[in-house]
């Protein structure tokens, strides 16, 4: 029993036929942790080998404490964006001090999910709306599109937002540098062939469907060493813009710089990093479990998150959370457990100690490439068509999360997003919806008239609410109730039908109250029906059930066979609860 608690469940239920597939999938996925670490870590403003840093120790905690059994956890496009917005304002991009701020933001996000699982809060992946977020990764793709362009076009260009700096680039585009412009332009077409029509066309050569996906998406590679070896064999180095020396050797463990001030100010971009890189891991892991039939576990996840942002840390590493690309090559490849992961980190091993000099004529041009590509990806056309056509509410969120990153930066769109998820929530609560019913003839179901032929009684009105009560839809309640009288002059008994009222809170409470007494006045009488347990518990606390000018029926058939015989023979109480 001791050795079951202390290892992760996945490693004491291991499988020994599982580890041929595991280590293929190890191969094959760790060829994509090279190129995207020195990408991402500079797009984040770090040296490159940070990105390689990163890319060990953090999938060897993930597996430890994580849950998914094929996730790929590392560098993203997205946290480098944030994080190179969050503290491009405290220190000079590439410097000590902007690399220690770097170290300690990881450190924070990792902290902060870590806490967030061991107080079981994986209920926070929802957050966010799905369209919020994906307007947000959507503004972000073009963020980084657009930063990129001056790397690959060997031009400078300088801008707070995505706007000013694509006019700079514009601005600066007769300038661009040929042989740069050419390897960049190259790489991305490649690149874009291999993800749009490769893949195809390998499988119309024969090839398995499942290996001419792989071979498509570790298309990156290749071209990494590809351009490297040109790059050596016709003397480009001084020409273009390359990568420069790597530090070989690995990383060596140590606590960051704690500055007190330095942290206060890290302390919002941190929980906004550790968020976002959950919320947009778990949907990767949850799409992966579904598709394997696995169970996910939330808090798990936080754990695994947040440990592998520690241990990045702790490396000199950078903020990591799922990445959707290595994680689909993972699985495609045969993961079977986590041991994938784990063995892609000590593939890390080898590369960090001999093979560093191998990068240091890459050209940035690539790397800015595959970046580009790589955002392209992250763009939600479909869900934006599909949010507008289905829910319009749904789809402004989108865009104007979009249109505030893009314009405004990540920080506002992010601020933006998230106001607007809450903004949608509560404008959605605060207009419940509220029908007429009558009853369907021949049964004992009610229904909406507007969509159904019923039978409806002249001094009966019934109000189906499709909402819990609370102090924000509360007043539309009661202006829909006074507007549904005023169609219904003739009524005598109004029946609110509660069966999808899960809760009732205080001022709502004062307000019923308030419309019996003046339903009273107006010498109509007001009942409840199909009034859930815990609601009716409430109200038995209340004195609105002592002042009730009617009665609580346990259907709305009851009630209005009831009433019915009152009008006709009053009066008989023996049917209500």
């Amino acid at each position: 029993m001791r050795v079951k608690n202390f290892f992760p469940n996945w490693l004491t239920s291991y499988q020994r036929q599982w580890l041929p597939a595991d280590l293929t999938a190890a191969l094959v996925s760790g060829m994509l942790l090279v190129p995207q670490g020195l990408a991402y870590a500079l797009l984040a403003g770090l040296p490159p080998h940070v990105g390689l840093y990163a890319s060990l120790l953090p999938l060897i905690a993930y597996a430890t404490f994580g849950s998914s059994s094929a996730m790929s956890v590392g560098p993203a496009a997205v946290l480098s964006l944030m994080t190179v917005s969050a503290l491009s304002s405290l220190a000079a991009i590439g410097s000590p001090a902007y690399i220690a701020a770097a170290i300690m933001l990881t450190l924070l996000s990792g902290l902060f999910l870590f806490l967030m699982g061991l107080f079981k809060l994986g209920a926070l992946s929802n957050l966010l709306s799905h369209p919020v977020i994906s307007g947000f990764v959507s503004g972000a793709a073009a963020l980084i599109i657009v930063g990129q362009l001056p790397a690959i076009l060997g031009i400078e260009a300088e801008g707070d937002t995505a706007s000013v700096k694509l006019f700079h680039v514009l601005e600066n585009l007769p300038q661009a540098h040929l042989p740069t412009m050419a390897f960049g332009v190259a790489t991305a077409a490649i690149l874009i062939f291999s993800r749009l029509w490769l893949p195809m066309l390998l499988f119309r050569l024969g090839t398995p469907k499942q290996i001419a996906r792989l071979a498509a998406r570790l298309m990156p590679m290749l071209l990494v060493l590809c351009a490297i070896a040109l790059v050596h064999w016709l003397k480009l180095g001084d020409k273009l813009a390359i990568v420069g020396e790597i530090p070989a050797g690995l990383p060596k463990l140590s606590l960051p710089d704690f500055r007190w001030a330095m942290i206060y100010q890290l302390l919002l971009p941190a929980l906004i990093i550790a968020l976002l890189g959950f919320v947009e891991s778990h949907s990767i892991a949850q799409a992966l479990a579904a598709r394997r039939g696995e169970r996910l576990n939330a808090d798990g996840e936080l754990l695994g998150l947040g440990a592998a942002n520690i241990t990045s840390a702790l490396s000199g590493g950078l903020p990591v959370a799922g990445s959707f690309s290595r994680t689909a090559v993972n699985a495609e490849a045969g993961a079977k457990s986590p041991l994938a992961g784990v063995l892609s980190a000590l593939l890390m091993i080898p590369i960090l100690l001999y093979l560093t000099g191998l990068f240091s004529e890459l050209p940035l041009t690539v790397l800015a490439a595959i970046i580009i590509v790589a955002a392209a990806s992250l763009f939600d056309f479909k869900g934006f068509v599909h949010n507008w056509r289905y829910d319009r509410t749904d789809g402004i969120a989108m865009l104007c999360t979009f249109a505030g990153v893009l314009l405004f930066g990540v920080e506002v769109g992010i601020a933006l997003g998230i106001g607007l998820s809450f903004a949608t929530l509560i404008w959605r609560s605060s207009r419940p919806h509220i029908a007429v019913v009558g009853r369907m003839p021949g049964t004992e179901h009610f229904r909406n008239v507007v969509r159904y032929d019923v039978e409806t009684q002249k001094n009966l009105l019934f109000l189906r609410i499709d909402e819990s009560l609370f102090f924000s839809n509360i007043s539309a309640v009661e202006d829909r109730l006074l507007s549904e009288l005023k169609r219904h002059p003739d009524t005598r008994e109004l029946v609110l039908i509660l069966s999808s009222v899960s809760r009732i809170d205080g001022t709502a409470l004062e307000r019923l109250q308030q419309i019996n007494k003046d339903l009273r006045n107006r010498d109509i009488r007001l009942h409840l029906s199909e009034v859930k347990g815990p609601v009716l518990d409430r109200l038995s606390r209340s004195k609105l059930l002592e002042h009730l000018t009617g009665r609580v029926f346990l259907s709305s058939y009851i009630a209005e066979l009831a009433l019915q015989r009152e009008a006709e023979d009053p009066p008989a109480a023996t049917d209500s609860v």
